[in-house]
């Protein structure tokens, strides 16, 4: 009679047997790391935070800039419940500096890591070239993201403030014009119809006293179907985004307003 006990769910043992095996790898893993990866021709460096099981959110820097510039914003979505990537753009900060550079390129290496790493439409915040690569981005690779979210981003390098364009332009008639400037004064080439083929929410911000001009960031949010404009009072390019709480508050809010 005891034999026949043992052996009369032997699916059920087997059963349990295999998830207990299996149940290592669906839990979840906590990160706080800097790791490096190979995507389109170059490598990037990358910090990841937060629990894998959480929504996955992209921070990119501005010109000439690293991750740790974000590196408050990196806390608080952290704190808030978001695995977070912050990138070293091509060319800058860890990442080995290249000859020349384009926003074209920048948005590609950003669209293969987040294929390389297998991301479910993230959202993506970008700050000045940042931001500019995250637009670029999904006009290339439409709905890739899942929510996008700038700071002084621009479609056209005539999209800065006329004051600051005059002073800009002086730069193209020096004999030796650093890459990461000539990227900023020739580019980028995008346009109001672009912003129409860009399919996921998006908030537009700038500061009331940013280099953008205020209409170029109304142009640009006025043209994104789901797209929202927010003008930061009393602060400039990036005074409330460099290592600042400003910009993480502004995104946390976004991001609950549209349940991502």
């Amino acid at each position: 009679m005891q034999d026949t006990q043992k052996t009369k769910f032997p699916f059920l043992l087997l059963f349990c047997s295999i998830w207990l095996c299996l149940m290592p790898a669906f839990r979840s893993e906590d990160f706080d790391e800097v790791r490096n990866i190979d995507v389109n021709g170059v490598n990037l460096v990358y910090q990841i935070k937060g629990n894998s099981k959480d929504p996955a959110v992209i921070l990119l820097h501005g010109n000439s800039g690293e991750h740790d510039h974000l590196s408050v914003m990196v806390d608080q979505l952290d704190s808030a419940g978001y695995l977070v990537y912050a990138l070293d753009s091509r060319g800058q900060g860890a990442n080995a500096p290249v000859k020349e550079y384009h926003y074209i390129d920048m948005a590609n290496d950003l669209y293969e890591f987040i294929e390389e790493l297998e991301l479910d439409k993230p959202a993506i915040f970008g700050w000045s070239d940042g931001g500019n690569v995250a637009l670029q981005m999904e006009v290339l690779h439409p709905n890739t993201a899942g929510a996008i979210i700038t700071a002084g981003a621009n479609l056209f390098p005539e999209g800065v403030v006329a004051s600051f364009w005059e002073e800009f332009k002086k730069e193209l008639e020096k004999d030796s014009i650093p890459p990461l400037t000539k990227m900023m004064l020739l580019e980028p080439h995008m346009t109001a119809k672009d912003m129409q083929s860009i399919q996921c929410p998006a908030l537009i911000t700038a500061g009331e006293n940013d280099l953008i001009d205020p209409e170029h960031t109304k142009l640009i949010a006025n043209n994104i179907p789901s797209g929202e404009m927010y003008i930061v009072p009393n602060e400039d390019h990036g005074s409330f985004v460099y290592k600042s709480p400003i910009i993480g508050k502004i995104v946390l809010d976004y991001l609950k307003k549209i349940d991502y």
